[in-house]
C-alpha cells in the first residue's frame, strides 16, 4: 500500500501542513509533524472529507454572490429608513418577515400603481445627493455593520448559513422583467426586518473592521489622486531650476566637471568631450579652475558668472578661541627677539654669549638647522629670543619667526657685508612691521670694514642713525664680546619704547615654534605663548594635532606647571606631530580639541584633493611639453617637522624644464620599511636629513634596490640633487655599511672614557672603520674607533653574533640601547 508524506498532501489540497494535521486529528488519523506518512485509503478519507465542505461552501457562496448583489443596489437605491429590515440570521424571524411580506403584497402593489414615473424620474435624479446626504446620518453606519457582517458571513459561518438559503428564494423574483419598482419595494421590506436586533449584536464586531476598509479605500482613492500631481510636481520643479536665456549661471570654484555640468544643463560626458577636444584626458571628478571654467562655457555656448569666494573662517574663530582682550585686563609682557641674518654671519654665536651657554658645536657645519626658544634674564627682566636659520632653504622658517616676534636683529657680518638672505629677512621684517637692530658682527677681523657694511644697508634703505636715519645699528663681537651689554640695553630699551602688553589670565594662545617625535616620548612640541597662561594638564589643540598637556619643560629642560606671555615651553602630550608656524589653543576639555582637530583635519584633506587633481590651462596648453618631461620623485624624511619643510621647499626649487621634482612623501622620524616600500612602487629616492633607516630598512632597501641617502649637512642635499637634475654628478665618495652592532653595557674607566660592551646585529664591526651612533635612528655623532676588543684581545673585526668592547674617539655619551653602525668610505662613479 503506498504511502504518502502530510506536506505533500497538503501541497496536493492547497492546504498548509499545520491545518492538515488538525483535519487528520479530528479524523482520528494521528499523525506528529509535516513528515509524518498516511496510506492512501487515510488520504481518501481525508480528501473526501474536503470535497463534502467544498460543496458545501459552494453552495453557500452562491447564495451570498445573490444577496451581495442585492444588498449593493440596496445601497445604492439610498433606502435608509429605520423601519427598514434586511432579513435576520435567525430562521424564525426570516419566517416572520416572510408572512408580513405576504400579507401586505397586495397593498404594495396597489401603491406601485399610484406612484407616478415623474416620481420616479425625480428620485432617480436626486440618488446621488440622497446618498451623500445619507453619508453623514447615524443610519449609514448601521447598514456599513450590515455589510461587515455580510461579509463576515461570506467566510462560511455556521449559524449564517440556514439564513442564507432561505432569503435566497426571496431575492429571485427581484430580478424579473420591470423589476427596477419591484425591487425597490422588495428591498424595503427585506431591510424592515428584525434590524435593530442585528445591529447591536453586529456593531461592537463590525467596528474595527470597518475603520480599517474605510482607511484602504482612502488611500487607494489617494494613491491614484497623487500619482499624476507628483509627475507634474517633479517637471515643473525642472523648468524652474533651467535658466532664463540671456541669464547668466552662478558658478562656485572650486567645482569639479560632474557638478560643472550639472550647473550649466549640459551632460558631463559632453564636457568631457570638450576637455578631451582641447587635449586633456579628465574624469568627471576632477575639478577645474576659474579659467579653464570660462573656457568650457565659450566653447558649450552657455554663459557663466564666477561668483567670489567667500573669506574662509576657521573653527578656531568660529567658537572665539582666539579673541582681543580688554586693556584693563592688560599686562606687561617680556619682549620677543628674532635673530636673524645671512648662514656663517654669526648669529649663533653671537646667542651663544648672550645666553651663555654652546649651541654651535652640536650644529653640523656651524649651521643652525633648527629653529631655537631661548630666555635670558638682563637687569632683572626677561627677553626672548629665537634663534632662526639663515641658509636660504629656511624661509619659511625665518618668515614664522618674524609673525611672532616684538624686535628683529639683523646680523650682518663685517667682512662679509649685506648678502641675499640678508636681504631676504629685510624684506621679512618689514613685511611684519617690525623694528630692526642691526648687529654688525665680526668686528675684531682684520677684513672688517663698518662703513661698507652701513653703506650696503643703505641701499636697502636700512639708514643708520649716525647718518641721519632711524635705523639702530651696534658694532659687536661674539668672540670678544664687544658691544653685547650695548646690543642687550637697546633691546630693552625699544621693548619699553613699544609698551608690549598681554593678558595672563585667559585660555592660552600660541605658536608652535618647532615640533618632532621622540620615540620615548611621543611628539613634542616647542611652543612660544602669545596670550593667556599655558598650564600642566590643559587640553590643547593645534592644526589636526590635539592632546592634552602631560609633561612641560622650559629651554633648559627644566619641568615648569605654567608658561605665561613671550615665554617658551617644550610640551608632551599631542596624539601626533603638529606643523611648524601653526597656532596653539588651550580649550576646555579634549573632546572639544579632538573635535576642532578632526574638523582641520578634513579641511586639510579636501584642500589637498581639490590641489591635486585640479585642471588649469597650463595643464591644457603645456600638455605636450609635460609629456617630453622626465620626473624625479623623492621621499623626504628629517628628525624635526621645520628641517622637512625646508627641504621640501629647496628641493621643489631645483625643478627645470628638463626634469620636474616630485615630493610624494615627507615625515619627521626615521626611515623605515613603509617609506622604502613607497619608494620602491613609485621609484623613487629617499633623502634622510639627520636621520637613518633601521635595520629591517636597509635590508629591504638593498634587496629592493631603492637609492637611500643620508644627510647631516643641508648643502650636500641641494648640491647633489641640483647636480642630479642638471646631469652633472661627478663620482664622489660614498657610505659602506659593514654592519650594526648595539650597546649592552657601558664600562667608565679611570680617564673618564666610556667603553660600550656591546653585540653585533648584523656584519661585522672592523677597528679601521668609522662609526656612527644611533639613538631612535637619529644620529648623535660620526667618529673613529678608538679600540676594539674582544675579552681583554685586541681585534682587527668582531663577526655577527659576538660579542665585544670599543671605545669611541671624542665622545662619552653612550647609553644601553645605542646602536653603533659601522662603516667605510669609498668611491663610487655615479651613472
Amino acid at each position: 500500500m503506498s504511502k504518502i508524506r502530510v506536506h505533500a498532501l497538503a501541497k496536493e489540497l492547497g492546504l498548509t501542513s499545520k491545518d492538515l494535521i488538525e483535519k487528520l486529528n479530528k479524523l482520528k488519523i494521528e499523525v506528529v509533524n509535516h513528515m509524518s506518512t498516511i496510506d492512501s485509503n487515510q488520504a481518501d478519507l481525508i480528501k473526501k472529507s474536503l470535497n463534502k465542505k467544498d460543496d458545501y461552501k459552494e453552495a453557500n457562496k452562491t447564495s451570498q454572490v445573490k444577496r451581495e448583489f442585492v444588498k449593493k443596489d440596496r445601497l445604492e437605491n439610498g433606502y435608509r429608513n429605520k423601519n427598514e429590515r434586511t432579513g435576520s440570521p435567525k430562521k424564525d424571524s426570516d419566517n416572520k418577515a416572510y408572512m408580513r411580506d405576504s400579507q401586505n403584497k397586495n397593498s404594495t402593489i396597489e401603491k406601485n400603481k399610484n406612484t407616478k414615473s415623474d416620481n420616479n424620474k425625480k428620485f432617480d435624479k436626486n440618488r446621488k445627493n440622497s446618498f451623500q446626504k445619507d453619508e453623514k446620518n447615524p443610519r449609514n453606519e448601521k447598514t456599513n455593520q450590515i455589510r461587515q457582517r455580510d461579509l463576515k458571513n461570506k467566510n462560511g459561518k455556521k449559524n449564517f448559513s440556514k439564513a442564507k438559503d432561505t432569503t435566497a428564494p426571496e431575492v429571485k423574483p427581484s430580478r424579473s422583467e420591470d423589476s427596477k419598482k419591484n425591487n425597490k419595494k422588495f428591498y424595503k421590506k427585506e431591510k424592515s426586518h428584525n434590524d435593530s436586533k442585528f445591529l447591536d449584536g453586529a456593531k461592537s464586531k463590525s467596528q474595527s473592521k470597518k475603520k480599517a476598509n474605510e482607511q484602504e479605500e482612502y488611500k487607494l482613492r489617494d494613491l491614484t489622486k497623487k500619482r499624476p500631481k507628483k509627475r507634474l510636481k517633479s517637471q515643473k520643479k525642472k523648468e524652474d531650476a533651467a535658466p532664463e536665456p540671456g541669464t547668466p549661471i552662478v558658478i562656485e570654484l572650486p567645482i569639479v566637471i560632474k557638478d560643472f555640468a550639472e550647473k550649466i544643463f549640459v551632460p558631463v560626458g559632453q564636457v568631457i568631450t570638450k576637455l578631451i577636444g582641447l587635449g586633456v584626458m579628465a574624469s568627471q571628478n576632477e575639478s577645474i579652475d576659474e579659467d579653464t571654467a570660462i573656457l568650457l562655457a565659450e566653447e558649450l555656448g552657455v554663459e557663466i558668472e564666477i561668483a567670489e569666494p567667500e573669506e574662509e573662517v576657521s573653527i578656531e574663530e568660529k567658537m572665539g578661541l582666539d579673541y582681543e582682550d580688554n586693556e584693563k585686563d592688560l599686562k606687561p609682557r617680556p619682549p620677543v627677539v628674532t635673530v636673524m641674518g645671512h648662514v656663517d654671519h654669526g648669529k649663533t654665536s653671537l646667542l651663544d654669549v648672550i645666553k651663555s651657554s654652546h649651541v654651535t658645536a652640536s650644529e653640523a657645519g656651524g649651521i643652525t638647522q633648527h629653529i631655537g626658544a631661548y630666555t635670558v634674564r638682563v637687569n632683572g627682566k626677561i627677553i626672548t629670543f629665537l634663534d632662526t636659520p639663515g641658509h636660504e632653504a629656511f624661509t619659511s622658517m625665518r618668515l614664522r619667526g618674524t609673525l611672532i616676534t616684538d624686535i628683529a636683529i639683523l646680523v650682518v657680518a663685517a667682512d662679509d657685508g649685506v648678502m641675499p638672505q640678508t636681504i631676504e629677512a629685510i624684506s621679512h621684517a618689514r613685511s611684519a612691521n617690525v623694528p630692526i637692530i642691526v648687529a654688525i658682527n665680526k668686528i675684531d677681523k682684520p677684513t672688517a670694514n663698518i662703513d661698507r657694511v652701513k653703506q650696503e644697508l643703505v641701499e636697502n634703505n636700512l639708514i643708520p642713525e649716525d647718518w641721519g636715519g632711524d635705523v639702530i645699528t651696534i658694532p659687536v663681537s661674539a668672540k670678544t664680546k664687544e658691544g653685547i651689554d650695548e646690543l642687550l640695553e637697546m633691546i630693552q630699551l625699544l621693548a619699553e619704547m613699544k609698551e608690549l602688553k598681554a593678558n595672563p589670565n585667559r585660555m592660552a594662545v600660541g605658536t608652535v615654534i618647532e615640533a618632532k617625535l621622540d620615540k620615548g616620548k611621543g611628539p613634542m612640541a616647542t611652543v612660544l605663548i602669545q596670550k593667556g597662561t599655558l598650564r600642566f594638564g590643559d587640553s590643547v589643540v593645534s592644526g589636526f594635532a590635539s592632546g592634552r598637556i602631560r609633561a612641560m619643560n622650559d629651554d633648559k629642560q627644566k619641568p615648569i606647571k605654567k608658561a605665561g606671555p613671550s615665554m617658551p615651553a617644550v610640551i608632551l602630550g599631542l596624539d601626533t606631530v603638529p606643523n611648524a608656524g601653526d597656532t596653539i589653543y588651550a580649550v576646555e576639555d579634549e573632546k572639544t580639541a579632538r573635535t576642532i582637530a578632526e574638523t582641520n583635519r578634513e579641511q586639510i584633506r579636501e584642500n589637498r584633493i581639490n590641489q591635486g587633481s585640479k585642471v588649469s590651462l597650463d595643464n591644457l596648453f603645456e600638455k605636450m611639453k609635460e609629456e617630453g618631461m622626465k620626473e624625479l620623485n623623492l621621499i623626504v624624511k628629517a628628525d624635526v617637522k621645520g628641517s622637512v619643510e625646508a627641504l621640501i621647499q629647496s628641493l621643489l626649487k631645483l625643478s627645470n624644464e628638463e626634469v620636474k621634482i616630485n615630493i610624494i612623501h615627507s615625515g619627521v622620524g626615521g626611515i623605515n620599511e613603509s617609506d622604502v616600500t613607497l619608494a620602491s612602487a613609485s621609484g623613487a629616492i629617499i633623502i634622510g636629513f639627520n636621520v637613518r633607516p633601521n635595520i629591517n630598512a636597509l635590508e629591504m632597501s638593498r634587496s629592493e634596490e631603492v637609492d637611500v641617502r643620508t644627510y647631516r649637512v643641508i648643502y650636500d642635499i641641494i648640491n647633489d640633487v641640483e647636480a642630479a637634475v642638471k646631469g652633472m654628478l661627478e663620482p664622489d665618495i660614498v657610505e659602506e655599511i659593514l654592519g650594526r652592532c648595539e650597546v649592552r653595557q657601558t664600562f667608565k674607566l679611570p680617564n673618564n672614557s666610556i667603553v660600550a660592551g656591546v653585540y653585533v646585529i648584523n656584519g661585522k664591526i672592523l677597528r679601521k672603520s668609522k662609526i656612527k651612533i644611533l639613538r631612535d635612528d637619529i644620529v648623535l655623532h660620526e667618529g673613529d674607533i678608538g679600540s676594539l676588543r674582544r675579552f681583554k684581545d685586541d681585534v682587527k673585526e668582531i663577526a655577527t653574533g659576538y660579542e665585544g668592547g670599543l671605545v669611541i674617539e671624542d665622545f662619552n655619551d653612550l647609553r644601553v640601547g645605542d646602536v653603533l653602525e659601522c662603516f667605510i668610505l669609498k668611491e663610487v662613479q655615479k651613472a
